[in-house]
């Protein structure tokens, strides 16, 4: 998928250019099993599969797991890379950089279209919330990278305080459904779906977006790897000491600290993003430092190439589940071991191909159809 951008490539699709960074593409595709996994175990859930205890259900819980969204909001950081490597060349070049908006912007509304079409096949799809996040990016790549972080950090404030004022308009009886829960089919439903109460909202998950916009221009620095893994570190450790603070505040209403002290994604609260965009930052700083040093490797080769037509794997695992479960009966809803085999099995064929499809043709199918549309 596009960014899921991908940055140019600058030799033929018979190689892999030595120019382009590994790091962003590997990162994409082992982020890219992640989000199978979880949308795997959460659809057999969601078909009757039981959420058992153990460790692995403590991990990989869809919805309330250590891990659940870590993958997306990884994802979603390398789609911020993607833009930054894609428009770097045109900084300084006004024609350039008004092509490059004007893409990127297509690019985003023709993804937020095939999304919206996509989650009647795939609900909850993460494809809508990629495009607007595209389109914004068309806005953002010019600004200077303290504008982006401000603007990344807007966007954790602002659903923080929006979860934070529901809890307030609640308690005195105010009703908040107009904008919590204005009802599916309606414009409005849509966009507050796509800025609040779908399941990757635009608020907070631009945050990630805009961090992985820095990060994609620090890529050029010998530093970014101990940079990267450093501030994901830090947001780690700020994210558990405040979740630790609520064992002691037991005095303070429940709701409340919910909403401050949450690490549920579907609380939209600060710890929760400052966490998640820590694992993301840690997870692109050590998988990217693992690529670069193993550059060449088949293994790495292979990710490479399957992280430019994730757009096609992305669609491919979803129609494979639909298959598999829902029109053949292959698979019976299981627990999270079932979800994990599922995803191994779809996910690695899928890479290989790809790989060896984007060596033969550089781009993936629907990358081809994406692309022709919004030149």
């Amino acid at each position: 998928m596009d960014g899921i951008v991908t940055a140019p490539t600058l030799r033929p699709p018979s190689t892999l250019p030595d120019e382009r960074l590994v790091a962003p593409d590997v990162v994409r595709t082992v982020a890219l099993f992640g989000v199978i996994l979880m949308n795997y175990h959460g659809y057999l859930i969601l078909r009757g599969a039981a959420r058992r205890d153990g460790t692995l259900s403590t991990l990989l819980d869809p919805w309330t797991g250590v891990l659940s969204t870590r993958f997306a909001a990884t994802f979603v950081l390398v789609a911020g890379v993607g833009v930054i490597l894609m428009t770097r060349s045109a900084i300084g070049d006004p024609e350039r950089v008004r092509s490059l908006r004007w893409r990127l912007a297509s690019r985003g509304v023709v993804l937020y279209a095939f999304g919206l079409g996509f989650d009647l096949i795939w609900p909850g799809t993460i494809l809508p919330f990629y495009g607007a996040m595209f389109a914004i990016g068309a806005l953002l790549f010019t600004l200077r990278s303290r504008w982006i972080t401000l603007v990344g950090l807007g966007a954790a404030l602002a659903a923080w305080a929006l979860a934070w004022w529901r809890i307030e308009q609640q308690a005195v009886g105010h009703d908040t459904s107009w904008l919590f829960a204005p009802g599916p089919g309606s414009v409005r439903g849509v966009a507050f779906d796509l800025v609040v109460n779908g399941t990757h909202p635009l608020l907070p998950w631009l945050a990630f977006f805009c961090a992985g916009m820095v990060v994609g221009r620090m890529l050029v620095r010998p530093t970014y790897v101990p940079l990267t893994i450093g501030a994901g570190l830090v947001l780690l450790a700020v994210a558990l000491i405040a979740r630790t603070a609520t064992i002691d505040a037991t005095d303070l209403p429940s709701a409340r600290v919910r909403t401050l002290f949450s690490t549920d994604p579907f609380d939209r609260g600060l710890v929760y993003t400052v966490s998640a965009l820590g694992t993301a930052l840690v997870a692109f700083g050590a998988i990217g430092w693992l690529a670069d040093r193993c550059r060449g490797a088949a293994v790495v080769d292979i990710a490479a190439r399957a992280g430019q037509v994730v757009l096609s794997i992305y669609v491919l695992h979803a129609l494979v589940f639909n298959l598999t479960v829902d029109w053949l009966g292959l698979i019976d809803p299981g627990d999270v071991l079932t979800a994990l085999l599922a995803a191994i099995a779809v996910w690695t064929p899928l890479v290989v191909a790809a790989a060896e499809y984007q060596r033969a043709f550089r781009r993936g199918p629907f990358e081809q159809v994406y692309r022709s549309i919004t030149r």
